[in-house]
């Protein structure tokens, strides 16, 4: 039977620390997120504000949770919008073979050839910032990598004999893929899914940080490192509390996807 590591459990504590704060922030914030009081701008971490208040004194852990709460949504549905994409091409890219495999190859290399940040922040100039915009440069930015991994075991299983069975009884090729070749994906979609989360948030941190993600005053970790410059030397914890949400995060997502990777993989049965 296999078993998961203790690096697999640790990375699943910290993603469902992540994900429970932000399930908890769509309903409950300590204080308004939004809510200013500038007689209470710099308070230290302590008492009434357990994580301390920027500098229009509005409560920190309340901006953290629904950061969190930002986060999760839109990596989320820039992840699906990445395996939709992704899947689609790779399917028919591995399936098809030949010149249609060439050409969406051709493409797909041109698009990895950026790093994903960049070509998200391509993205972002031309079409704006906002919510949709940015769920939009991120599926794109990380489309051409579940496009690789689903070509890859396409063309591995093209030639099985369970994939000729079916054509010798009458299947069509849609059916064909979808039936047997689509259920063989699920296993490194998973993995390279759960991988991606992390670094799609690590994404839209950095997006934000820049000023081409969700605008403000909503709260996003990355536009609350933004605002802390100017006052990491007076104000510390207003960097380093988001710094290390970020952090834990994406190191919980590449935890938990190295150990779903082990756990799925048979030759690490024992």
């Amino acid at each position: 039977m296999r078993r998961v590591g203790a690096s697999g459990w640790i990375g699943l504590a910290l993603v469902g620390a992540f994900v429970a704060m932000a399930l908890v922030a769509l309903a409950w914030t300590p204080a308004d997120p939004l809510a200013l009081n500038l007689r209470a701008r710099f308070r230290a971490p302590g008492g009434a504000f357990p994580l301390g208040t920027d500098e229009f004194g509005r409560d920190v852990l309340s901006r953290v949770m629904a950061g969190a709460a930002t986060s999760l949504w839109i990596a989320a549905a820039s992840v699906a919008l990445a395996l939709v994409m992704g899947v689609a091409v790779g399917l028919v890219a591995g399936f098809a073979r030949g010149l249609v495999d060439r050409l969406l190859m051709v493409a797909n290399d041109a698009l990895l050839a950026f790093p994903g940040i960049l070509l998200a922040l391509a993205v972002m100039v031309v079409v704006g910032a906002s919510p949709g915009s940015l769920i939009l440069a991120l599926g794109l930015a990380y489309a051409p990598s579940v496009v690789r991994v689903v070509r890859g075991v396409v063309l591995s299983l093209r030639e099985r004999e369970f994939v000729e069975a079916s054509f010798v009884v009458g299947n069509g090729p849609v059916y064909t893929v979808l039936r047997h070749l689509l259920p063989n994906c699920v296993a490194p979609i998973a993995v390279l899914a759960t991988s991606m989360l992390g670094f799609v948030v690590l994404s839209e941190s950095a997006l934000s940080f820049l000023g081409l993600g969700v605008p403000p005053p909503a709260p996003t970790w990355g536009n609350m490192l933004s605002a802390a410059r100017p006052h990491l030397l007076s104000a510390p914890w207003l960097g380093l509390v988001p710094g290390t949400c970020i952090a834990l995060t994406l190191l919980g997502f590449n935890l938990l996807g190295d150990a779903l990777r082990d756990w799925l993989d048979p030759r690490m049965g024992r």
